[in-house]
């Protein structure tokens, strides 16, 4: 099945995985800490403005995961002293959904040491709920919160199992967990 880019947040623990049949060509990077989605050396020329953007970045003592530009603003309201969640409602809502052929859904997580958030805007919705246990969100046929079955606990680990995870056309993944007083490791993996 073909969920496109999805996140999965626990209490200590985030990944996001890019899954894509348009822009296969990207790959994440590290820079000053924050992970980042862009394009692999090799990959054709685009003007499409989604395909590079920030995907793991900490804001306050959180770690914030998303598929978009929205992972950068949330962050800076966590800085802020925003509440996980007030600060996943009020970029989701104020961004919106992508504005592409598909209308494509914003995600994102916010990982705290003992709680997490997760959120989606969609055409139709806004959802943003605490969740207690590993849950995935994705922008197609997954587009509501459900429970998953994450076993990693670390984030290099985190990475690899999300990247690997049966749902179709992975590109690349990233991770991090948040541990006690906000010690966090950031992890990803760009495939072999």
């Amino acid at each position: 099945m073909y969920v496109g880019r999805f996140v999965v947040v626990g209490p200590g623990i985030g990944a996001y995985r890019v899954s894509s049949r348009s822009f296969p060509n990207r790959q994440v990077v590290e820079r000053d800490g924050t992970l980042t989605v862009g394009p692999t050396p090799d990959a054709p020329e685009t003007d499409n403005p989604y395909i590079a953007y920030n995907c793991v970045r900490e804001g306050g003592d959180y770690v914030v995961v998303g598929n978009g530009s929205q992972v950068d603003p949330i962050a800076e309201k966590l800085d802020m002293g925003y509440t996980p969640r007030d600060a996943l409602a009020e970029i989701l809502l104020a961004l919106d959904y992508e504005k592409d052929d598909y209308n494509t859904p914003r995600i994102a997580g916010v990982v705290g040491d003992d709680e997490a958030f997760i959120g989606i805007v969609r055409k139709d919705a806004l959802i943003v709920e605490e969740v207690t246990e590993p849950t995935l969100v994705a922008t197609y046929e997954e587009d509501d919160p459900r429970a998953f079955d994450l076993t990693a606990d670390s984030a290099a680990d985190a990475a690899r199992e999300l990247y690997d995870h049966e749902f179709e056309h992975a590109v690349c993944a990233a991770a991090a967990t948040v541990g006690d007083e906000g010690a966090v490791e950031t992890a990803f993996y760009n495939g072999e």
